[in-house]
């Protein structure tokens, strides 16, 4: 009954959101992933997302909507087969296992609920071939799907060179890429919060930019239609400008689909 509710929901909301503001079906359906979180007090569990990334995909003419952390792949296959584009959310770490390593001291893993979840819908996505955004952990979740591995702890195993949390820094994107394409230059100052980083590269996937401690922070999708994964949180920054040239890509890439 659940599923049948969760389903129901759905497809109102989906319907409700292309009949508002009088864009009819015209703004494009985007999926944003959530983090999954359990109250130590009470043992109750919640779902929520960072309201700039709604903001930011409402503001570039799509329509967002929040994805529960569900693992049934019914659902999840229906939200691969109703949205038009897909935005992976930053959060806690991945399980180290999942990339067959042990876990660095400083790792913070993930509930496992929201990691069953994504890691099924990051598959089935990657699947489907329709655009995709991924912001921090959502571009090291991807590498890790595609068979990548990453940087337990950048501070540690890299250096301190870049101070890659809660910070402004430089990166150097790749001239030929889409990211500079995108933004208009192969330099860029970047807002990120991480401390895990990708390793070894996943299947299916391009290194696009980098900091000055060579710690690669873009990637984009080699095979299928628009996958750009960033390391940053363009949505956070105050470049405005930085953050619809990103944001812009996925829903013009939505709509050329359609």
């Amino acid at each position: 009954m659940k599923k049948v509710l969760t389903l129901l929901c759905l497809t109102t909301l989906l319907v409700c959101l292309g009949c508002q503001s009088g864009h009819s079906l015209s703004r494009p359906i985007i999926g944003i992933t959530s983090v999954y979180k359990v109250d130590k007090e009470d043992g109750s569990a919640s779902t929520w997302v960072n309201f700039a990334y709604v903001q930011a995909v409402a503001e570039n003419g799509g329509a967002p909507v929040v994805l529960p952390t569900i693992t049934g792949e019914q659902i999840l296959r229906r939200y691969v087969q109703e949205l038009d584009g897909l935005v992976l959310v930053g959060g806690a770490d991945i399980p180290p296992s999942a990339y067959g390593q042990q876990p660095h001291e400083t790792v913070e893993v993930m509930p496992g609920q929201r990691y069953n979840s994504e890691q099924k819908l990051i598959s089935l996505w990657l699947a489907s071939g329709k655009p995709i955004l991924g912001v921090c952990l959502g571009m090291q979740f991807t590498n890790v799907v595609s068979g990548g591995t990453l940087i337990q702890d950048i501070p540690s195993q890299v250096g301190t060179k870049v101070n890659h949390r809660r910070n402004y820094h430089r990166v150097e994107i790749e001239p030929s890429g889409a990211l500079a394409k995108i933004l208009g230059s192969h330099e860029a100052l970047v807002y990120s919060n991480h401390h895990q980083a990708v390793e070894d590269l996943g299947k299916n996937l391009k290194i696009i930019a980098r900091s000055e401690d060579d710690v690669i922070e873009a990637l984009e999708r080699v095979k299928g239609e628009f996958g750009l994964f960033v390391q940053w949180h363009p949505e956070q920054m105050e470049d405005i400008e930085h953050r619809n040239a990103i944001y812009g890509a996925l829903i013009r890439a939505c709509e050329v689909q359609d």
